[in-house]
């Protein structure tokens, strides 16, 4: 989360297997809510949305990415935790390297020391049909 007023970069990654897409599960304490959205995280200063994408997966989940292709930009205004957020998020469509991840039912990971997430395989039905959320909504049009 950035300071009040500031708009944050970040990169997401859009890894899809057949009907299913790896997603990262979160939750809005205020609202009660569990959300999902692609794995990513900040674009540092003097750093490209490729290499930010490449470094957050790795230091992430310990993945290499390959056929990595952009897709496009998503302006995200959203409310977590009661706090006003704004983000400017770079798309990337992308593989893993390793099939290993493609057999994985989900995976622990800690964005850092405090910060526990579990990343996992949802189809895409289950965010279509409102059964569950995908966050920013935009990420529909790239689905």
């Amino acid at each position: 989360m950035t300071k009040h007023g500031e708009i944050r970069v970040i990169v997401l990654g859009l890894v899809q297997n057949g009907n299913r897409i790896f997603v990262s599960e979160g939750y809005d304490p205020v609202k009660q809510s569990t959300f999902y959205r692609a794995l990513g995280g900040g674009v540092d200063f003097g750093e490209t949305s490729l290499a930010a994408l490449k470094r957050e997966f790795q230091e992430e989940i310990q993945a290499e990415l390959t056929n990595i292709r952009y897709l496009g930009c998503i302006e995200n205004l959203f409310t977590f935790n009661a706090r006003k957020g704004h983000e400017i998020i770079q798309l990337y469509q992308c593989d893993f390297t390793d099939p290993k991840f493609y057999q994985l039912e989900s995976l622990v990971f800690y964005e850092s020391e405090h910060h526990k997430h579990r990343a996992i395989w949802i189809d895409i039905d289950r965010f279509k049909s409102g059964e569950l959320i995908l966050v920013p909504e935009e990420f529909f049009n790239y689905l």
